[in-house]
């Protein structure tokens, strides 16, 4: 029996580990009746798209450097997908791509600077290509001290608003696909955030801040974008969904304090819950699977639409009007950008 399967049983049958499981389970879809898939929390990236020929397809991460990023853009460029991939320098860009098989253009991205979004924006616009997919893969997880970017907290900043002005830019090349898809790399520690949901007065940490809960703020954003963006494009070819990886250990926790770093090592077997396999099988799944060409709004864990069915609900993926406001907000803070 392998460790995974060892673990997954363990887990399953432990008191005190129960609520950890439950953790990457049971987030929430926003409408009723979504797909199901044959998928589940055991499925790699690489069972999730077998069968599938990306050829011709143009897909763009962001974050390939490392963790998920890396392991998203080296299946997807295996299946013959074209990806842009993208890090915060070019010799992390240019190392990840030389590290890997397929054709796959690097480019630099950093988030905390909107002219190298732009930027990075433009020299996609250069290609002249349709673009079947954006998956907004990178991020920053729990500085343990306020740091302001733009004016805003650093996570809101990096996580989800250089997302969404990338995302705006590149809507034109999204369009121009046959049927393109944002995916929005979000979290369970969703159920973190603020119990108001997005914090308007508090966007830049000022009033209080708290990096765990700052962290769980910036990625209630980015599923709230799948939300608003469904409701402002019902009728468009351009889906966009959200998704919970699960929990794993990659290159995110490396702003954690020493004691819980340490402890993550120490004790990796009972902490995490995927592999960096698994936890792309999402990524690959919602980017890439026939099944969701009409599929927008939701929010994917283990290849499905989560439920409301679940100790863990919240009422802000639903929230509609929260979703409205962080967008039109959104627009303000990036409109000299756009």
């Amino acid at each position: 029996m392998s460790k995974r399967i060892t673990r997954r049983k363990f887990l399953q049958e432990s008191i005190s580990y129960g609520a950890l499981l439950l953790l990457p389970r049971f987030i929430f879809a926003q409408t009723p009746n979504p797909p199901l898939s044959k998928f589940n929390a055991d499925s790699t990236a690489k069972e999730v798209i077998r069968g599938l020929d990306l050829t011709g397809k143009t897909i763009m991460i962001t974050g390939t450097n490392s963790g998920l990023g890396h392991e998203t853009m080296r299946v997807l460029a295996k299946h013959g997908a074209h990806v842009i991939a993208t890090a915060r320098t070019a010799e992390k860009a240019e190392k990840a791509v030389n590290s890997i098989k397929g054709k796959v253009t690097p480019l630099v991205c950093e988030l905390t600077d909107f002219s190298s979004v732009i930027g990075c924006a433009k020299k996609v616009e250069e290609l002249n290509i349709p673009l079947d997919a954006l998956i907004c893969n990178a991020g920053v997880m729990q500085l343990q001290e306020l740091d302001i970017v733009h004016g805003l907290e650093h996570q809101f900043a990096v996580n989800y608003l250089g997302h969404f002005l990338l995302s705006q830019r590149l809507l034109p090349l999204l369009q121009r696909a046959q049927q393109g898809r944002l995916v929005m790399i979000s979290s369970g520690l969703i159920r973190k955030a603020p119990e108001v949901g997005i914090e308007f007065d508090n966007l830049d940490g000022s009033k209080s801040y708290n990096p765990e809960v700052a962290y769980g703020h910036s990625k209630l954003a980015m599923a709230l974008y799948a939300t608003e963006f469904e409701r402002r494009f019902a009728n468009s070819t351009v889906t966009a969904n959200a998704l919970h990886p699960g929990i794993i250990h990659t290159n995110l926790l490396r702003h954690l304090p020493w004691y819980k770093s340490t402890a993550a090592s120490l004790f990796d077997f009972l902490i995490f819950d995927k592999t960096i396999e698994e936890g792309t099988a999402t990524h690959c799944y919602v980017a890439t699977h026939p099944s969701l060409k009409k599929v927008s709004g939701h929010f994917f864990v283990d290849c499905n639409p989560a439920t409301s069915e679940s100790p863990y609900f919240s009422n802000h993926l639903s929230n509609e009007k929260m979703a409205a406001k962080l967008w039109e907000t959104s627009m303000q803070l990036v409109k000299k950008y756009l």
